[in-house]
């Protein structure tokens, strides 16, 4: 509950760097925000039209859609683990001079990427809609997907990002092992093409259950399979426990490191 009270105490400072992450991050660049939209249409690009051909896809129906329903997803997953993983780092400056809860520098990273995902859910919308396949009433279970995702991100982050204070090369062991766990999860193609010997990743791997969520609301038009959405609520809030444990025991030698 101390936690709760001091984010609330300090939300002018969260809002502030919300506002910093979505904007500041392309900073600079004439086409500024317009980037959050723009990455994932390049990605599903050159996949829609690379991958189908490879992996002998032509016949799948609406494949341009299956692909963005995950695809966006994994953009808002991928660019919060990521990015955020400096998040303590480069706030270093701040850290050593003014005290504030500094959750909110995690926190912060994932609101960010929150927003820009939910805004860049009209893009999923609008591939459904001219796509063919429409809209339905499964779309109320977007809120409660996305929340979960962020609950599993922010846990992951708080643990990264505290490393990271104290091992440098953690962001880009990081960014590395992203690269595997994309191909790892059901994006460019469907989960029946793994062999079954390996089809084990796919029930050990969260981010595979997720986008299979999004994909059921999206693009099949029902309700994700409750008990996985269940079970990834728990592991969710579990793996956000443990990193907001290890967050803690961390931050106490963040002056000194960053």
């Amino acid at each position: 509950m101390s936690l709760f009270k001091e984010l609330f105490q300090y939300r002018e400072l969260l809002k502030t760097n919300v506002h910093k992450e979505i904007r500041g991050k392309y900073k600079g660049s004439i086409l500024g925000v317009l980037w959050s939209f723009l990455n994932p249409l390049l990605m599903v690009a050159v996949y829609a039209i690379v991958f189908p051909y490879l992996m002998r896809m032509e016949g799948m129906e609406n494949y341009l859609v299956f692909l963005i329903t995950g695809v966006i997803p994994w953009v808002f997953f991928t660019t919060v683990v990521t990015t955020g993983c400096n998040c303590v780092w480069i706030n270093g400056g701040i850290i050593k001079k003014v005290y504030f809860p500094r959750e909110i520098l995690p926190i912060s990273v994932v609101i960010a990427g929150l927003i820009n995902f939910l805004i860049s859910c009209v893009i999923i919308l609008l591939f459904a809609i001219f796509g063919g396949i429409g809209i339905g009433v499964s779309l109320a279970w977007l809120p409660v997907i996305a929340l979960i995702q962020s609950v599993f991100s922010l846990g992951l982050l708080f643990i990264l990002c505290a490393i990271n204070v104290y091992i440098r090369d953690v962001e880009y062991i990081v960014q590395f092992i992203m690269n595997l766990v994309f191909y790892a999860t059901p994006i460019i193609y469907q989960p029946s093409m793994l062999p079954e010997k390996f089809k084990w990743i796919l029930y050990m791997n969260p981010m595979a259950q997720i986008i299979d969520a999004y994909r059921s609301i999206f693009y099949y038009k029902t309700s994700p399979d409750i008990i996985s959405l269940i079970v990834m609520a728990v592991v969710a809030f579990v793996v956000l426990i443990i990193g907001y444990g290890v967050f803690k025991k961390l931050e106490r030698g963040f002056a000194e490191e960053v």
